[in-house]
C-alpha cells in the first residue's frame, strides 16, 4: 500500500513537471542572452552620468522583514500572476539603479528586532531591541532612561526644513516602525496608556499614540490602522461597534482623533476610516489627512475587502497628491507592515502577496514623482527565517512542491520552508505528510524545521534599492543607521548642508550649474 502511494505522488509530480514548458523556446538561442546581456550593458553605462540634483522629495519605502530570499519569491509571485514562469519578472525595486546591502543588528541583538531597526534607518543611530527613537544608553520598558536620550527622526528633519511629511503603513500607525519617526519610547509596546506600567505612567512617561499628536503636530499625512488606541476605554468602533475587543483602550479618557479633528478644523484637515471616504476627497482641498482604517492592523491584501478597505497603493496615491503641493518638496514613509506578520505566523502566501503589492505602490509612486527630483529608497528592516529550494524546475508555483521526495522519510515537502515557526508538524512521532494537505491555501502554514508559536527574523543584512538624486551613495556595505544621512544629504536637511550652497550661502549649486547647462543646450540647439 505505502509503495502504491508513494507511485502516485511521484506520478503526479511528474506529470506536473512535464505538463508544463520548462523554459521559453527563446531561451535556447544564445543571441536571446548576448541581445539582453548588451541593452543591460549599455543601460549601465548610462549610470556614468550621476544624479547630483538635490533631492526636492524622499520617499522611503519599508518592506518589514523583507529579507532577499522574500524579493526572489515575491519577483517570481509577481510575474506568475501575470501568466509567465516568473523568474524572469522584474519587481519595480529591480528597476532601481543602485543596489546596496545594510547591516540590521541591533546594538544589543545580533538578531534584530522593528524598533531598532528603525531607529536606525529614520534616526541615523544604532539603538537597543525595543526601543524607538531614543539612543542605545535607554533600557528597554525603564522610563527613567529615556529623558536626554532622544534622538529626532529624518521625518522631523524634513518637516523644520518647511517640507510636508507623512506616514503610510499597513500596521498600526503607531507600531514600531511608523513610531520611530515621532516617538521617543522604551517600550513599543506601549501602544496606549493602557499597555503601559503604573510606574511608567507616574514617571511622565507617554503612550506612543499620544506622542504621535503631541510630538510633531502637524504631520500632514497619517494612514494605517490603530483606531483603538486612539478612543478613551470601551468606546464602541465606528465599524465593528458590536465587538468588544475593538473598543477603544485608553484610560486617560481622551478622544485623541477628536483632538486632532478639532485643531485641524480651519486647517484643511480630514479623518476617514474607510475606503469610501478616502477616496472622496479632493486631495487639492486637503492640507492635513488622518486615516485610520482599522482598529489594529489592516487586513492583509489577500483578505482585504476591496469595497471598504484601501490598498496601500490606494493610500499612496493619495497621499502623494497631498505631499507634493509644497513647493518645498515632501518626505514619505511606506511600511509594507505585514510582509513581517505573514512570516511571523509561518503564512508565506500571506507575506509574499504583502510584498506584491507594495510594490505595486512603489510603481504608483515611480509614475507621480521624478527620478530627477525624487530620492526613492526601498529596503527592509530586518529578514526571516524564509527561504524556499528543493530543485524546483523552472516555472514551479511558488507555493508548490519541490520535485522529489525526501530521500530520508520518502515523503513530499513545499519548495517554501522556514527555519522555525508554527508550521513545524509531527504526526506520530513522524514528520507531517502532506499529501492530502492544501497547501495553496491562502493560510497555510508551511512545514518548519522548529517548533515555534512565531517564526523569527532572520540576521542576515538586507537589500537597499536607491534611484534618484545621489542615490549611488548607497553602495557596497553599509551600516543600517546610515540610509536617513543619505536621504538628508541629498535633500539638504538636517547637518551636512554646505554642499547645497554657493560660498555666499545665497542659493543651492547644483540647481543653478544644471540650469545654467540646459539654457546652454537650448542656445546651440537656436544657434
Amino acid at each position: 500500500m505505502k509503495v502504491s502511494s508513494l507511485l502516485i505522488i511521484c506520478f503526479c509530480l511528474i506529470s506536473r513537471a512535464l505538463g508544463k514548458p520548462r523554459f521559453p523556446e527563446q531561451e535556447k538561442d544564445p543571441k536571446f542572452w548576448t541581445a539582453w546581456a548588451q541593452r543591460t550593458l549599455k543601460n549601465a553605462l548610462t549610470l556614468q552620468t550621476l544624479n547630483t540634483n538635490i533631492a526636492k522629495n524622499l520617499i522611503l519605502f519599508l518592506g518589514d522583514g523583507m529579507g532577499v530570499p522574500t524579493v526572489t519569491a515575491a519577483r517570481i509571485l509577481k510575474g506568475q500572476l501575470s501568466g509567465q514562469s516568473g523568474e524572469e519578472t522584474l519587481l519595480e525595486m529591480d528597476k532601481f539603479p543602485f543596489v546596496s546591502l545594510a547591516k540590521t543588528y541591533n546594538t544589543n541583538a545580533q538578531v534584530p528586532d522593528s524598533a531598532g531597526t528603525a531607529t536606525a534607518y529614520l534616526c541615523g543611530v544604532k539603538a537597543n531591541e525595543g526601543t524607538v527613537g531614543v539612543n542605545a544608553a535607554a533600557v528597554r520598558s525603564q522610563c527613567n532612561t529615556t529623558k536626554g536620550n532622544e534622538v529626532t527622526s529624518i521625518l522631523r528633519w524634513a518637516k523644520d526644513a518647511g517640507k510636508s511629511v507623512g506616514i503610510v503603513t499597513t500596521t498600526r500607525v503607531n507600531h514600531a516602525t511608523p513610531s520611530a519617526a515621532y516617538a521617543h519610547c522604551v517600550d513599543r509596546d506601549w501602544y496606549s496608556d493602557n499597555e503601559m506600567p503604573a510606574d511608567a505612567l507616574e514617571t511622565g512617561c507617554k503612550d506612543i499614540a499620544r506622542q504621535l499628536f503631541e510630538n510633531i503636530p502637524d504631520i500632514n499625512v497619517i494612514m494605517g490602522g490603530g483606531r483603538r488606541y486612539m478612543f478613551p476605554r470601551n468606546t464602541p468602533d465606528a465599524e465593528y461597534p458590536d465587538m468588544a475587543k475593538h473598543n477603544g483602550t485608553r484610560k486617560d479618557g481622551r478622544n485623541l482623533v477628536k483632538e486632532w479633528t478639532d485643531r485641524m478644523s480651519n486647517k484643511k484637515g480630514h479623518y476617514v476610516w474607510n475606503k469610501q471616504q478616502l477616496l472622496s476627497l479632493n486631495p487639492s482641498n486637503v492640507d492635513y489627512l488622518l486615516g485610520l482604517f482599522e482598529p489594529m492592523d489592516l487586513t492583509y491584501d489577500l483578505e482585504r475587502n476591496d469595497e471598504t478597505d484601501p490598498s496601500l497603493t490606494e493610500m499612496v496615491d493619495v497621499a502623494i497628491k497631498i505631499l507634493r503641493k509644497n513647493p518645498n518638496g515632501f518626505y514619505l514613509l511606506v511600511e509594507g507592515g505585514r510582509i513581517d506578520h505573514g512570516h511571523h505566523e509561518g503564512k508565506a502566501k500571506q507575506a509574499l502577496y504583502e510584498a506584491v503589492e507594495m510594490d505595486r505602490a512603489i510603481g504608483r509612486a515611480d509614475l507621480m514623482t521624478s527620478i530627477h527630483d525624487t530620492l526613492t529608497i526601498v529596503t527592509a528592516d530586518h529578514s526571516h527565517m524564509f527561504n524556499f529550494g528543493g530543485y524546483t524546475a523552472r516555472g514551479n508555483t511558488i507555493f508548490g512542491l519541490a520535485p522529489m521526495l525526501s530521500d530520508v522519510d520518502q515523503k513530499p515537502y513545499t519548495s517554501i520552508i522556514y527555519g522555525n515557526g508554527p508550521g513545524y508538524k509531527i504526526v506520530n512521532g513522524v514528520r507531517q505528510n502532506i499529501t492530502g494537505v492544501n497547501y495553496l491555501d491562502n493560510n497555510y502554514q508551511a512545514q518548519a524545521a522548529v517548533p515555534l508559536v512565531s517564526e523569527t527574523h532572520g540576521g542576515e543584512d538586507v537589500a537597499v534599492f536607491a534611484k534618484g538624486p545621489l542615490a549611488h551613495l548607497l553602495h557596497g556595505v553599509h551600516e543600517q543607521n546610515y540610509i536617513p544621512h543619505v536621504m538628508a544629504y541629498a535633500a539638504c536637511i538636517g547637518q551636512n548642508r554646505e554642499h547645497c550652497t554657493t560660498n555666499g550661502g545665497a542659493a543651492g549649486l547644483r540647481p543653478i550649474v544644471s540650469s545654467i547647462a540646459a539654457l546652454l543646450t537650448v542656445s546651440r540647439l537656436l544657434c
